[in-house]
């Protein structure tokens, strides 16, 4: 009965997890993406600095400016660069929203029910091991990654311009607004046992994950 049932279990990891797969951004950046179940995500941060149509999305480092801000807009964590190779870039949800397109050709932003899916794919309980990357986070004492998506601790910037949360915790933006002026996001962080979920200012930094349309 015990190999039956491991058979069974390896089955089926090998349905919902797959060999990763490579895509270009629009800036011509090499992504990885990794397929869970029936959704294919991007295995890492998105770093891109322009839309999908080309124009650019400027970096805002001072925070006075950050706060006021209503269109879109990307920072490093701390502003330094050495953050971005590591974790991507931090978007304010008006770069997520904007008809250019941040998403590469081919993806989207994933909604706040796509960001459920993909916990119910994983497992209620055993989503957050799954998703988290094995090294790079302060404490590592429940990161298997063995979905392959590889969440990182990339902190937050508050919508008045302060960072938070590096090493800690790993903020992702959906696409799906929920009160006025705020929008749902998922919190992978070192010391909760499950995936957050909080409705954040349309001003703050995220980081974004694509998901394929």
């Amino acid at each position: 009965m015990k190999m039956g049932i491991t058979f069974i279990s390896a089955l089926i990891a090998l349905i919902v997890f797959t060999s990763t797969e490579e895509i270009t951004d629009q800036d011509k950046r090499i992504f990885k993406i990794i397929k869970i179940s029936s959704q294919k995500w991007m295995a890492e941060n998105l770093n891109v600095s322009t839309y999908r149509n080309g124009d650019s999305i400027p970096e805002v480092k001072n925070a006075a400016v950050w706060s006021k801000l209503k269109t879109g807009a990307w920072c490093y964590y701390e502003n330094k660069a050495e953050n971005g190779i590591k974790y991507g870039k931090l978007y304010n949800w008006y770069a997520v929203n904007d008809p250019r397109g941040l998403a590469p050709r081919g993806f989207h932003i994933p909604s706040d029910e796509e960001w459920e899916q993909l916990i119910v794919n994983l497992g209620q309980t055993e989503a957050v091991a799954k998703i988290k990357a094995k090294r790079g986070w302060k404490q590592n004492e429940n990161s298997t990654n063995e979905s392959g998506f590889s969440g990182l601790p990339g902190g937050y910037r508050y919508n008045v311009g302060a960072f938070l949360y590096v090493g800690n915790n790993g903020c992702f933006w959906s696409s799906t607004e929920s009160l006025k002026d705020k929008a749902w996001g998922r919190t992978l962080s070192h010391s909760y046992s499950d995936v957050g979920r909080d409705d954040g200012s349309l001003g703050s930094g995220l980081s974004v994950r694509c998901i394929l349309d």
